[in-house]
């Protein structure tokens, strides 16, 4: 497998639908940190509606990708993050629940099912407040988004320094 990109981060959501706007807004903090130089250049910082076909096409041929999405979970906890990687199957749909349609569980079994996903997949749901139409994240949420923009940061640099000690 070629890899175009070694690691490609997916903001998911909508920043006219509040809280919904959460993955888009871990994304432009890592963006910042990248500009900074915390973070290595060559990271692909992207965002998407969440349409699974965007989603496959995204991390198809990529060694890591890091997904963040809003959820929905009942009983829900407002700035709650959840954390899911895909080795041995384990994001599925369920549980908390995305904010779109499909959804990243639906868009990770269309993958596995046409031999589409990356090397390693971690998804971040952030649990939601609002998502009814409008612009900014509710207080709680954006809260969440500098502590995990820094744990996905962290992720990431341990990545690329086991993947380079290996090489």
């Amino acid at each position: 497998m070629m890899i175009a990109h070694p690691v490609t981060v997916v903001g998911v959501g909508n920043e006219f639908r509040r809280d919904d706007g959460a993955g888009p807004s871990v994304v432009a903090r890592l963006r910042e940190r990248v500009a900074d130089g915390a973070l290595p250049v060559g990271i692909r910082l992207v965002c998407c509606d969440g349409e699974p076909g965007r989603l496959i096409e995204l991390w198809t041929d990529v060694a890591l990708a890091v997904v963040v999405d809003a959820a929905r979970a009942l009983p829900g906890h407002p700035g709650r993050i959840h954390r899911l990687e895909s080795c041995a199957n384990t994001v599925r749909q369920g549980g908390a629940a995305s904010s779109h349609g499909l959804g990243v569980g639906a868009a990770v079994e269309l993958a596995r099912a046409l031999d589409r996903m990356p090397g390693r997949l971690i998804v971040y749901a952030v649990e939601g407040a609002d998502g009814s139409p409008g612009t900014g994240l509710t207080p709680v949420v954006a809260a969440s988004v500098g502590p995990l923009a820094e744990r996905i940061e962290e992720e990431i640099i341990q990545y690329i320094a086991r993947t380079q000690g290996e090489s």
